[in-house]
């Protein structure tokens, strides 16, 4: 398999001949880190599975609209977390979260999926990250897991430089005193 070109890829978008076998190496070079970034907001698999497939489907349809002005890497993670927001928003409306012991059902999420093979320390760490408020636990993920730039974080949230960094670090003190009283 030929290494991935980004900028081939997105000139083989605009040929309609070409255009699915493009999509398709998009897909494949994307895949597993978006599946990774989904699966860290949502912590089910089967859920995360359905989002990615959402987020390329959203893409391929959308996909004459991309112009190259941004890298495809951050059109597929704005669409991603456009998609998860919608997802754990409806989740949320739904929701039948013990009020007493949140982080009890987020443990019970976790241990009960086949897919998730974690010890309590990742557990623990998952808990902590699902007490964050949305948007911090939005820009750890990013900065932390996927290890972006801060530049590349704001092109894809919309927010400056400077409130993602604040966001950051309230997120990893809340994650170390979550830890601290947990452990």
């Amino acid at each position: 398999m030929d290494a991935y070109n980004e900028k081939e890829a997105i000139a083989s978008l605009h040929d309609k001949e070409h255009q699915k076998e493009a999509f398709a190496r998009i897909v494949r070079q994307y895949s597993e880190p978006l599946y990774w970034q989904i699966r860290r907001l949502v912590l089910s698999h089967e859920d995360a599975n359905d989002l990615l497939q959402n987020t390329f489907v959203k893409a391929w349809l959308n996909i004459d609209y991309f112009r190259g002005e941004a890298k495809m890497s951050t059109w597929l993670y704005r669409i991603a977390l456009n998609e998860c927001l919608t997802f754990l928003k409806k989740e949320e409306s739904q929701a039948h979260v013990s009020i007493d012991d949140p982080e009890a059902d987020i443990a019970h999420k976790l241990e009960s999926d086949p897919y998730f093979s974690g010890n309590r320390t990742q557990i623990l760490f998952q808990q902590a990250l699902a007490t964050l408020p949305e948007k911090q636990r939005i820009v750890f993920n990013l900065k932390y897991f996927q290890e972006m730039t801060y530049e590349e974080i704001a092109d894809i949230t919309g927010t400056s430089t400077g409130a993602l960094k604040a966001s950051y670090h309230h997120a990893v003190k809340k994650i170390e005193n979550f830890l601290r009283e947990h452990v």
